[in-house]
């Protein structure tokens, strides 16, 4: 196993310049959710000067990538969209300029998530170079409409039976360390109706507004008393968005609505999140409506699809063999037992593991304070040392199956 590291090691410091330099590119190139088309052609040329041997684009617009042509197939995964800058003001410098310095480079994406998919392209290719897939076929899936959708590109792969995996890597930023789970969410809309009337007098109205003012209060209370997991955390709910709607600002308003963030922790269903909301006395009193939201868009390549915003818990047990494939993968690269946690964010695991049942672990370079920051950043020093975890897998996974 020391030679084999030390290969791998070697060939990745050999590869330093062109990593950077890919994950540069592909920084400059502005990718949010549904506008993905021209880094997938990146990729795609990245991967055939990589030598990867099997190149798919789906109806989606997911990029996938193979190498290796092994009984165990295993996928890394990567999504690629990001989302956009917000205020320019909050920016030192232009995020898409893919500019680097002896420690960092930055830009947007560079941690959620183009630095961790720039790692297992190139951890990929260095496993295949080193003779290292140990009877593994591999796949790297740069993966389209995560920041709108998560999971919903994995819905689409795995439903239309492109690759079904024994199980999955993804490739979100933990630090360096292996996630396990993360606490589900839900996307829910509270609406209440109510009657207009001239504003000079309310009294011939029924207003919708006050009619939510208690409903708010509830649900505040209703977060506080949620129930708490001991790995994953506390299930939590809070008020987004709110909206009206009036004739006129002298008018009593005939319409409200809030939209909810309700994160699921363990125990928590889609179900239960929306009953113990209608249960709410003022939510009854108001005979207010509740209901998700669903997702409904184009991906660039055109395909229209239609979800619920529902994305469940996953958790994958600590002493699972896919677990303890990576925290070995990093044991024998670093020297050291990684931290063993999960996200507070969530990823494509909602539907790999959360729908799907297909285990997925998490292991990438960067930061999760990074995502969806202004002075998004990531370590270069990360990057390499995770296309070296990323280049070890296959071996330890294929060793341990066989």
């Amino acid at each position: 196993m020391e030679k084999t590291i030390k290969q791998i090691n070697e060939t990745s410091s050999n590869w330093e310049k062109k990593i950077f330099d890919f994950l540069k590119d592909i920084i400059r190139i502005k990718s949010t959710s549904t506008n993905e088309k021209e880094v997938v052609h990146r990729i795609k040329k990245e991967m055939e000067a990589l030598d990867y041997e099997e190149i798919i684009i789906d109806k989606m617009g997911n990029i996938l990538g193979r190498v290796g042509n092994g009984k165990r197939i295993i996928a890394y995964d990567g999504h690629i969209d990001t989302v956009d800058v917000g205020s320019i003001d909050n920016w030192e410098f232009d995020p898409f300029a893919g500019t680097e310095d002896g420690t960092y480079i930055y830009g947007r994406g560079a941690s959620d998530q183009k630095g961790g998919f720039t790692s297992i392209l190139y951890g990929a290719a260095i496993a295949k170079k080193l003779g290292l897939l140990n009877d593994v076929t591999l796949w790297v899936t740069g993966t389209v409409q995560e920041e709108d959708c998560d999971g919903l590109c994995w819905q689409h792969i795995i439903e239309e039976k492109t690759i079904v995996p024994e199980f999955v890597v993804l490739s979100e930023p933990t630090g360096l360390n292996v996630y396990r789970g993360q606490r589900g969410r839900m996307e829910i809309r509270v609406e209440v109706s109510g009657i207009s009337s001239h504003g000079s007098a309310p009294e011939r109205g029924d207003n919708a507004i006050y009619k939510m003012a208690p409903i708010i209060s509830e649900l505040k209370a209703l977060n506080d008393r949620l129930k708490i997991d001991d790995f994953l955390g506390k299930g939590t709910l809070t008020i987004s968005e709110i909206f009206f709607t009036s004739p006129s600002r002298c008018a009593v308003a005939d319409g409200c609505s809030i939209s909810i963030d309700r994160r699921l922790t363990a125990g928590e269903t889609m179900i239960s999140a929306i009953d113990e909301i209608k249960a709410l006395p003022a939510v009854k009193m108001a005979n207010a409506r509740v209901e998700m939201y669903r997702y409904e868009a184009k991906s660039y390549t055109g395909l229209e699809q239609s979800v619920d915003c529902y994305f469940p818990t996953w958790t994958l047990p600590e002493d699972s063999l896919f677990c303890q494939t990576l925290v070995n993968a990093c044991e024998q690269t670093f020297g050291s037992r990684p931290l063993v946690d999960k996200w507070t964010f969530s990823t494509n695991g909602v539907s790999i593991m959360g729908l799907k049942g297909i285990p997925c672990v998490g292991f990438g370079p960067g930061m999760e304070k990074e995502a969806h920051a202004p002075n998004e950043k990531i370590r270069k020093d990360e990057v390499i040392k995770a296309v070296n975890v990323y280049a070890l897998i296959p071996t330890i996974y294929g060793g341990i199956t066989k």
